[in-house]
């Protein structure tokens, strides 16, 4: 997107602001430019969603917005906070707080129920037990496991499992739920549920980006922005 296009969108309307992102890999005495010169904003309610193929830079990307990696040049405000002026503590703070994280393996420990693992990111908020397992009872619910919340992964279908991993994204309340390749680990109509389940999200109010390389995925969003070597391509409401 260009910077005249940028100007177009207020930024008090905008969850997201990159721009002039780069992110450059030093490998030995060459370099990776995963991403060459980006400019996006992304509105508070927006389905968004970030195609391309592999090594298009569309999970560095993503690893920026969600303040789990830098840029090597460039910007990034995150609701209106420029990130780089971020210590520690307050990126911690975004990453529990602000954005909810998806990932296409789940990401849940094995040892611990549904509930247990949804109740996660509320320990590191220092909620009261009382109140961290009632917030995660109501996100089990909000994905439709109420009757699954005292099993463990290995006891829940992939589907299941990918329920449990949205119940735990979005039981902070984030502004922000980032999804990494959602439905790769998943069958295809289990994969139809799981979107539809994010079009839900969107609907009750959430920004959803999801980043996919698959087109009947990409096509539940709003407006799709295609990446290639490190360039934005392309940028289209659906």
């Amino acid at each position: 997107m260009q910077r005249a296009q940028l100007a177009k969108q207020t930024e008090h309307s905008a969850v997201i602001r990159v721009e002039g992102l780069q992110r450059r890999y030093v490998m030995g005495t060459e370099f990776i430019d995963a991403l060459r010169c980006v400019d996006l904003t992304v509105a508070e309610n927006e389905y968004l969603a970030i195609m391309g193929q592999s090594g298009s830079g569309k999970s560095t990307l993503m690893n920026i917005i969600g303040c789990l990696d830098r840029p090597t040049a460039g910007e990034y405000w995150l609701n209106e906070r420029r990130v780089s002026k971020m210590n520690d503590r307050e990126l911690a703070h975004a990453r529990n707080q602000a954005i909810g994280f998806v990932f296409q393996t789940f990401n849940l420990l094995s040892r611990m129920t549904a509930l247990a693992n949804v109740e996660v990111p509320l320990i590191y908020s220092g909620l009261k037990r009382k109140e961290r397992s009632e917030r995660a009872r109501s996100a089990l619910e909000t994905v439709g496991l109420t009757d699954r919340m005292m099993h463990r992964p290995s006891e829940l279908s992939g589907g299941q499992r990918q329920r449990v991993a949205i119940a735990r994204a979005i039981v902070t309340e984030p502004s922000i739920l980032l999804a990494d390749e959602p439905t790769g680990n998943l069958d295809s109509s289990t994969g139809n549920e799981i979107m539809k389940l994010f079009d839900s999200l969107h609907e009750s109010g959430n920004t959803l980006i999801v980043v996919t390389h698959e087109q009947h995925v990409a096509d539940h969003a709003k407006r799709i922005v295609k990446l290639s070597d490190g360039d934005i391509v392309s940028d289209m409401k659906s």
